[in-house]
């Protein structure tokens, strides 16, 4: 079995002492467990505060990590020099770009730092980098400045690749393209660990996904895994149809509790089930009914779902 090209296991990281706090340690990383594979976006979720942006700082070797395990293609990232640097892409949440430099003018001081870069004028005319080629980046919007940080990150071919919110201040059409790259960079094989505060984001280029809630990973899985229906979900499902009206609701009944209501006329709804025998049982009380239906529909339960109903119960604990 290949070895992940990031492994992260039990990271701890301290903060302090802070004085505000009578000199108390304060607990950034409690447990973050996670691991990116060659060839998959492995994407990092949690609320503001809850050591995402930390972890990666740790994953890149640039903070020291207090305690557990952080491999990056087989190395420590904090311990490593440049040889594992060249190898690694990095776009940081707020850019890290010198204000006073100009796009093309620092792709190409960043482009002297590997042997074999990619092109800088592909990176610039598919970006869209072109049309402020030079403007001092400090002038830049916030999309335009993600959009310079995002071809930093690719110039040096990386293995790995790290992206700290790479859609934040983009409008559709950027958004699109940048897509589309990480799509790209994944097919070639690169190892993409990212963040991002857009769930719809989340499960649209993910292939794993980890959550972080106060400092340790408390879900992990493929987008599919975490938001199938089962019995730790906060909600149920809900199954919409139509059929005919004034069907006797009052006396339908499923094995787990469901409840079937006409929420308008010949409109239907089946809430609070969790089993396939619900929808077993549904299928025989309507053909017992004599009810054909006409279409159907059942909600589907999203990343945002899982994300709020760990929210939810970290804020009851």
């Amino acid at each position: 079995m290949l070895q992940p090209s990031v492994l992260v296991r039990d990271l701890h990281k301290d903060f302090g002492p802070v004085p505000s706090l009578n000199g108390r340690m304060v607990k950034v990383l409690r447990s973050v467990n996670f691991e990116a594979a060659a060839g998959e976006v492995t994407t990092l979720l949690g609320s503001n505060g809850a050591g995402k942006s930390t972890t990666l700082a740790c994953a890149q070797g640039l903070l020291k990590p207090d305690g557990g395990t952080v491999s990056v293609l087989g190395q420590q990232p904090y311990r490593s020099g440049s040889a594992l640097r060249s190898r690694v892409g990095v776009m940081l949440q707020d850019g890290g770009l010198p204000p006073s430099a100009k796009p093309l003018a620092l792709l190409g001081l960043v482009a002297k730092m590997y042997q074999n870069p990619a092109s800088i004028d592909d990176l610039a005319e598919r970006l869209g980098i072109t049309g402020f080629a030079h403007t001092n980046i400090r002038r830049l919007s916030g999309g335009q400045k993600q959009r310079v940080a995002f071809a930093a990150a690719l110039l040096g071919r990386p293995e790995v690749l790290f992206l700290d919110e790479p859609s934040a201040g983009l409008d559709p059409q950027s958004r699109q393209i940048v897509f589309d790259m990480i799509q790209e960079q994944r097919a070639q094989g690169t190892c993409i660990v990212l963040t991002t505060h857009l769930m719809d984001d989340a499960e649209r280029l993910s292939d794993r996904v980890f959550i972080i809630d106060r400092g340790q990973t408390v879900a992990e899985g493929t987008v599919a895994q975490l938001t199938s229906w089962n019995a730790d979900a906060a909600d149920s499902a809900e199954l919409d149809f139509e059929a005919r009206p004034g069907l006797p609701v009052a006396e339908f009944t499923t094995p787990s509790g469901g409840v079937l209501t006409e929420v308008s006329s010949g409109c239907y709804r089946l809430s609070r089930f969790m089993a396939p025998s619900d929808l077993t049982a549904l299928s025989s009380w309507l053909e017992t009914e004599h009810a054909m239906v006409s279409s159907m529909s059942m909600r589907k339960r999203t990343l945002e779902d899982v994300f709020l109903e760990i929210a939810e119960k970290s804020r009851h604990e």
